[in-house]
């Protein structure tokens, strides 16, 4: 397994991570056995970051994964939390806290959910706007100095807040959605990533799954998946997006891969300093993630697949209205 740096201080990890999200929250339902499966299938095949949040099914994802690490040596293994998202018993979203306060709380219920005396890389998932970065930052450096927290990382904020969190303590990575349909970061935020030495954990690299090669028109979606939602997946933006789809299978298929890894690929090319997250809940979909790592982009390669998926060629924002505002990273 190849292996990249994030950023100037962050941790060795592997060329992909593994997100988990979708064995808990937010993609319909999931098996828990196969979701831990899937995730010594994927430490077994060299894996080294597991990627998950506390708000990811409200502590169930931390659970998985210490079900799935029981046995195994914990120092071989990154595991990057998100925190912030307030959730209710009905699984309702409240709001968003990452005040000082409250990121010492989160940090504790992690620690004790995961079973661990340390988190690899803590990062609030959003900005708070009601809470100046700096004050974010500050806690988690507390943390750091405790020696509860190796790194700091952020997700989803923009060029100037990356600026002002890494002049509190340096920031290993952002996290953030990029792939050949989300490359917005290209604008403004990629380029202050590289000057400040923050690496950047792609996730999103599959369009949540609509970049897989296996969705299609008439797909249904759970009550519970979020999907049914976005912009992206509804009624002409999806006969769109699933056009631009296809003519990448076609790209795929005369190289002897799949569209998924084409579309990896593609986003593990664009630099050394950006690690893709695969939000594999199965073995076989890890399976065909980890065959993106076979797959070699030339020059042609690249110009042929930014022709048929142009910057910007996606119908629909990548998520819905409210959500967008929320965004420090689409300001």
């Amino acid at each position: 397994m190849p292996t990249r740096t994030l950023g100037a201080t962050g941790p060795v990890i592997s060329v992909l991570g593994l997100g988990t999200m979708g064995m808990s929250d937010l993609y319909g339902p999931a098996d828990d056995a196969e979701s831990i499966a899937t995730i010594r299938a994927a430490l077994d095949a060299g894996v080294t970051l597991l990627d998950t949040g506390d708000f990811y099914g409200m502590g169930h994802n931390e659970l998985l994964i210490h079900e799935a690490l029981r046995g195994r040596n914990r120092e071989d293994v990154r595991i990057s939390v998100k925190f912030g998202a307030q959730r209710g018993p009905d699984r309702s979203w409240l709001g968003y806290d990452a005040s000082p306060a409250a990121t010492r709380t989160a940090l504790a219920y992690t620690l004790r959910r995961l079973r661990t005396d340390h988190v690899d890389i803590y990062r609030p998932a959003r900005l708070d706007p009601n809470v100046p970065i700096e004050e974010t930052v500050g806690a988690i450096a507390d943390l750091v100095k405790a020696g509860y927290v190796r790194h700091i990382g952020l997700s989803e904020v923009g060029a100037e807040t990356l600026r002002r969190a890494a002049a509190v303590h340096p920031i290993s990575d952002l996290q953030i959605e990029y792939s050949l349909i989300s490359r917005s970061i290209e604008d403004e935020i990629l380029p202050t990533a590289r000057e400040l030495g923050i690496g950047i954990t792609a996730y999103g690299v599959l369009s949540r799954g609509l970049l897989s090669g296996h969705w299609s028109n008439d797909r249904e979606i759970a009550a519970t998946d979020f999907r049914g939602a976005s912009p992206r997946f509804q009624g002409e933006n999806l006969s769109h997006n699933l056009n631009l789809v296809e003519a990448l299978r076609a790209i795929a298929e005369a190289r002897g891969a799949s569209v998924a890894q084409v579309a990896i690929a593609w986003v593990a090319s664009r630099g050394e300093d950006i690690v893709p997250l695969v939000g594999a809940r199965r073995r076989d979909r890890l399976t065909e993630a980890l065959g993106a790592l076979a797959v070699t982009l030339n020059a042609a390669d690249l110009a042929a697949i930014e022709s048929a998926v142009p910057a910007g060629a996606a119908a629909g924002d990548r998520y819905a209205a409210a959500q967008m505002a929320f965004l420090d990273s689409e300001r």
